[in-house]
């Protein structure tokens, strides 16, 4: 007798690499057993503006998006900065069929945030403490940091200043 049991498998990542010796090429990948698409960016520096893009998306049982390449090409001109996800979504739509590409230029937006953060990252103090309150004031004052990797995930100790400052502005 065989079991005939489901088995997934999900690999996403995104990376960040310096291009044209200025301008920044981002990456992200989404690779399961229904899933392979990509999505690359590269953002022209210093004015952080997305200057080309391209991917590719298949399903099992969605196939591919038809008009991909169509709607990635939209976010040309895109500052990656607050508000940009509004922005995204605005130009490339909301279906739900595209709603995992959005995401991935999304990623794609906020590896290069994480990328430009990592020098003030490395000016921490070398103590706990000291770390730990360099951290929360950084995301703190740079709120598109929250939630965007896990040390400053939603209920994590770097963000609960922050949340609860949130919850309290919000009663």
């Amino acid at each position: 007798m065989s079991n005939n049991i489901l088995k997934f498998a999900m690999n996403r990542n995104t990376s960040v690499e310096k291009i044209n010796g200025s301008n920044l090429r981002s990456v992200c990948r989404l690779r399961d057993t229904l899933t392979d698409a990509e999505v690359v960016i590269e953002v022209k520096m210093p004015d952080m503006a997305i200057c080309a893009i391209s991917g590719h998306f298949r399903h099992a049982y969605f196939g591919e998006i038809e008009d991909l390449d169509q709607r990635l090409q939209a976010v040309i001109g895109v500052r990656v900065a607050a508000g940009m996800l509004k922005i995204i979504k605005g130009l490339m739509g909301e279906e739900e069929k595209i709603h995992q590409i959005v995401y991935m230029v999304e990623e794609c937006c906020h590896g290069v945030i994480l990328t430009l953060t990592r020098k003030v990252l490395l000016k921490a103090p070398d103590d706990e403490a000291g770390k730990f309150s360099f951290y929360s004031n950084m995301v703190q004052k740079s709120i598109r940091l929250y939630d965007r990797c896990a040390a400053f995930a939603k209920g994590t100790p770097l963000v609960a200043e922050l949340e609860s400052e949130k919850t309290e502005g919000g009663a």
